[in-house]
């Protein structure tokens, strides 16, 4: 095994943990630790060279995400998304590249549409007592709380992920 393929089957275990992690924290505390946004950054940092990423590859990568973070703040500033769910989509950006961001960000929306839309109508049925119990389930039945889109974000991302050069150096497809 050539060390590019072992870092990116590295770079595959970290990014589905990342994004599993990222979805559940969001769905159960609203919140995407910036932690996790930092070692998600620091292992494409380390990885993408391992793997033989050439560098205007990485350079176009952190282009794009530098353009990511910026609309996603956008949104952040208009209320529609959380400063977690904007620096993790910038991240995600990053390891996607130009190739796959325009993909990731389209399954984004159309997960999100539809994860919103499954809350809402969550949102109109009664709650049984014993899930009244449940907090997060609760709060992500209450109509007063913001949705948590980073489990929108994240599914989006393992769909498109298995596109990406991550898993041809892996595989060789």
């Amino acid at each position: 095994m050539t060390i590019s393929v072992l870092a990116a089957a590295t770079a595959m275990t970290i990014f589905a943990f990342t994004m599993v992690y990222a979805a559940l924290t969001d769905l159960l505390t609203r919140k995407i630790r910036n932690s996790l946004v930092l070692l998600f950054l620091l292992a494409y940092a380390v990885l993408a060279p391992l793997a033989g990423f050439p560098a205007y590859e990485i350079v176009w990568s952190v282009a794009i995400a530098l353009a990511v973070l910026l609309l996603a703040f956008a949104l952040f500033a208009l209320g529609l998304i959380g400063g977690g769910d904007a620096k993790l989509a910038a991240v995600t950006s990053l390891w996607f590249g130009t190739v796959h961001t325009p993909a990731y960000l389209i399954y984004t929306t159309l997960v999100g549409a539809a994860f919103a839309l499954a809350i809402l109508l969550f949102r109109k049925l009664p709650l049984s007592p014993g899930l009244r119990n449940r907090g997060w389930i609760a709060q992500l039945h209450s109509r007063g709380t913001a949705m948590p889109y980073g489990v929108a974000m994240a599914l989006a991302a393992l769909v498109v992920f298995p596109l990406t050069r991550w898993m041809t150096i892996v595989f060789g497809v």
